[in-house]
């Protein structure tokens, strides 16, 4: 693994993580659409990330893409379980790679928090008999808002689940991607096996940290050799849970956890945090949650990707230039204003190339 020194860096300079170049700090942060049918992206994915790529980005990163069908949040939900669902992105990142973008496709299993209507309609959690599905997770537990009644996965269940990640990392690579994230944040399968808040198990996964970290470090080391040795593993935590309960999962378990993961072959950490509960808009500013990053960075060698609503380009700079995380990992920005990317080099004077067919805007 490779690294510039921080000192010398900023948003704009190039960072190589093992055989991968980004040409700059800039990552577009994976995001529901909610607007695929049977898992297949579509036209709409293409145009909302190649706007991304032509923007600027040096890191697409597509929302989650469920590795089985009852592993969605919803039934719109993006889908990676089947071959079928290659073709598509084999089309959407050659557009992107046109742009000078590298591309990830994020991997996830939503657990309990699965089986819910639309955002349109209401995001709840629905029944089998209103299109939904039997949800699965850790335990039985649902003890917060938004989760619906799960059944406790068995140890051969859990298997299969390893399964179905390294099927979908290896119809990544077929599709074209450059990158492989694991998304065990935000309140997810994997975070509802790290959260003691979930987690009742008595097994070999649950109880005591290494346990509960078992089903994600095992399914890290199996897609970790199922890709190519220099292709990057990424992964997205909650470094905390904003929960103040013993249970809970801290920031000091997150940099536990890096370790680990680190040694097991992941790459880069984007450190977010929260999924069961959120923290109160009133208290959201502008890189929030860039202290865990820096919690992490300071603890490990690990590459980290601060989240948190990150808006304005002196801000994702600052982010770069301090060293208290490597990229700058921007979501709701990027939904406003698909050209943040050529603004913000505009903004810091940076010289980037712009597509031919924008350059008298710029």
């Amino acid at each position: 693994m490779e690294q510039n020194d921080n000192r010398l860096t900023n948003l704009f300079s190039p960072l190589k993580i093992r055989n991968l170049e980004l040409k700059n700090r800039i990552v577009l942060s994976p995001m529901q659409q909610y607007s695929s049918e049977d898992g297949f992206a579509n036209n709409w994915h293409l145009v909302h990330l190649g706007s991304r790529a032509v923007g600027g980005a040096g890191l697409i990163l597509t929302e989650s893409a469920s590795v089985n069908a009852v592993g969605r949040a919803t039934v719109n939900d993006l889908g990676i379980w089947k071959d079928e669902h290659i073709a598509k992105w084999i089309e959407v990142n050659d557009f992107l790679h046109q742009q000078g973008s590298k591309t990830g496709m994020q991997l996830a299993h939503f657990g309990s928090k699965g089986s819910k209507s639309h955002p349109n309609e209401g995001f709840q959690p629905i029944s089998v008999e209103q299109g939904g599905w039997e949800t699965v997770s850790s335990s039985e537990r649902i003890p917060f808002p938004g989760m619906s009644k799960p059944r406790k996965l068995t140890t051969e269940e859990i298997a299969a689940l390893q399964n179905d990640f390294v099927q979908g990392a290896k119809r990544a690579m077929q599709a074209g991607f450059d990158i492989v994230e694991i998304h065990a944040a935000h309140g997810y399968l994997f975070h509802q096996f790290l959260s003691g808040l979930i987690n009742d198990r008595t097994d070999e996964y649950g109880g005591e940290f290494n346990n509960r970290v078992r089903f994600l470090r095992e399914t890290v080391q199996m897609v970790r050799r199922a890709i190519p040795e220099g292709t990057p593993l990424l992964v997205r935590i909650s470094a905390v849970d904003y929960v103040d309960e013993p249970e809970a999962w801290k920031i000091e378990d997150s940099i536990r956890l890096a370790i680990i993961l680190e040694e097991e072959g992941v790459d880069m950490i984007t450190a977010s945090g929260g999924g069961f509960v959120w923290v109160d808009k009133s208290e959201l500013y502008e890189g929030y949650q860039l202290e865990f990053a820096e919690a992490i960075k300071k603890e490990t060698n690990i590459i980290v990707g601060s989240v948190g609503g990150i808006k304005s380009a002196p801000f994702a700079n600052e982010v770069v230039r301090s060293g208290k995380a490597d990229l700058a990992v921007i979501a709701r920005e990027f939904l406003r204003n698909p050209y943040f990317g050529i603004e913000a080099a505009r903004d810091l004077n940076a010289d980037i190339e712009i597509p031919w067919q924008y350059k008298r805007a710029f």
